[in-house]
């Protein structure tokens, strides 16, 4: 989607939708040119603007970044790159632009930028730095005080970023937590390989990337090693996956401790096991 102008609109986006979103402020037609065909090609929606736009309207857009070049909005320049990052705290700002100095750099990231880029640069390379600058801002959203997810034997715990069986941690990578807790929340849903990308790894993915297949293996080795009579992450070829507690066997059932009837779940911390009704009741449990 592409516009000029300080008119430019997005088209309506579910709340859910996980599509990253990008505002251009450059009057550099080749380099947009070039931009705008691996931006669409990457799976963002963006705008392109050809001269200053009030932040009320960029706040508005809902971004998750924005890419200015200075000379675009001149005579106003670091003015309006301080204007831009102080009112859109949640949103990465790129400054891409031709011939700058280290001072100005310095000056530019000083006043609020999360990153420079010189011209001539190779649209790859910018994605990349927008792909990270989301990354770092979407990390840094307070999280919901939720409690922990109990499915089968399985306690997620989003507190500790760590999946317990009978207390016992299952020894998780921050990602593969992620993965775990995504398919989790999901509440029994399919999740396509796409979303779970996005929402994961923090944005699209590309043609042929098997990162989430890899990641549900490794995953899935070591649930089953802490929790061999349950299945719960399940394939659904050519889609993705759904996580769901089911059992393998019909003994599995009688395994599960009555987390929710005989009061706390014992949690650990630094290998030594505590009350976990101390800090967060019973009744703070949500089943899958």
């Amino acid at each position: 989607m592409l516009s000029d102008g300080r008119s430019a609109t997005f088209p309506p986006m579910s709340p859910t939708s996980g599509t990253p979103r990008l505002a251009v402020i450059d009057t550099d037609s080749g380099f947009l040119r070039v931009l705008a065909r691996r931006l669409t090609g990457a799976g963002w929606e963006f705008r392109l603007f050809s001269g200053p736009v009030p932040a009320d309207e960029l706040t508005v857009m809902k971004l998750n970044a924005v890419i200015l070049d200075p000379t675009a909005v001149e005579p106003l320049g670091w003015e309006f790159l301080e204007r831009i990052c102080g009112m859109l705290p949640g949103v990465g700002i790129i400054v891409c632009s031709q011939g700058a100095t280290v001072a100005q750099r310095v000056r530019g990231l000083r006043l609020g930028a999360d990153d420079w880029v010189n011209k001539p640069c190779h649209p790859e390379e910018v994605i990349a730095r927008l792909e990270a600058v989301v990354r770092r801002h979407r990390r840094g959203e307070p999280k919901p005080d939720v409690g922990p997810l109990v499915a089968g034997e399985l306690e997620i715990r989003p507190d500790q970023f760590e999946a317990y069986v009978a207390a016992k941690a299952l020894g998780l990578t921050r990602r593969e937590f992620e993965l775990l807790h995504t398919l989790a929340d999901a509440s029994g849903r399919v999740l396509e390989r796409e979303d779970i990308y996005q929402r994961v790894w923090g944005y699209a993915m590309a043609h042929g990337d098997r990162s989430v297949d890899v990641f549900v293996r490794k995953l899935r080795s070591k649930l089953q090693q802490h929790s061999p009579q349950w299945q719960y992450i399940h394939t659904h070829f050519g889609i993705g996956y759904r996580f769901e507690a089911e059992p393998t066997s019909p003994d599995a059932e009688a395994t599960v401790p009555a987390a929710a009837e005989a009061g706390p779940v014992p949690a650990v911390v630094d290998d030594l096991p505590v009350e976990a009704g101390e800090a967060s009741p019973a009744g703070a449990l949500r089943g899958s």
